[in-house]
């Protein structure tokens, strides 16, 4: 039994719910809660390489458990009271190879 505990983060989805009149996609949203998820402060070294790369700063790494299937990129998503926009892919390694529970790893910035 693992010592760590994540906390409860919630993923903001947008569910394609039909097309408007002009034949644009109508979306609606979607509250999904995901337990067990660790939140760390980005290092000082993937807050520099994020920035050069993309412009975004990194605040937060989030690593997401094992055997969740949520589609993670580019999604809003809500912890701390604040609300957060995950950036650039998913970082995901072998569940087999990987001793505890967490998986995945993706990077967040203040969302406004």
């Amino acid at each position: 039994m693992s010592m760590i505990k994540g906390i409860t983060v919630t993923l903001i989805d947008h569910i394609p719910d039909g097309k408007d009149a002009f034949g644009a996609p109508i979306y609606r949203t979607e509250e999904i809660s995901v337990d067990n998820v660790l939140v760390t402060p980005s290092t000082s070294d993937d807050v520099t390489t994020q920035l050069n790369l993309t412009g975004k700063k990194a605040v937060y790494t989030l690593a997401i458990p094992k055997g969740d299937s949520h589609d993670w990129k580019d999604k809003e998503v809500r912890f701390f009271g604040q609300r957060w926009r995950v950036f650039g892919y998913p970082t995901k390694g072998i569940d087999d190879l990987i001793p505890l529970a967490w998986n995945t790893k993706v990077m967040v910035e203040q969302y406004e």
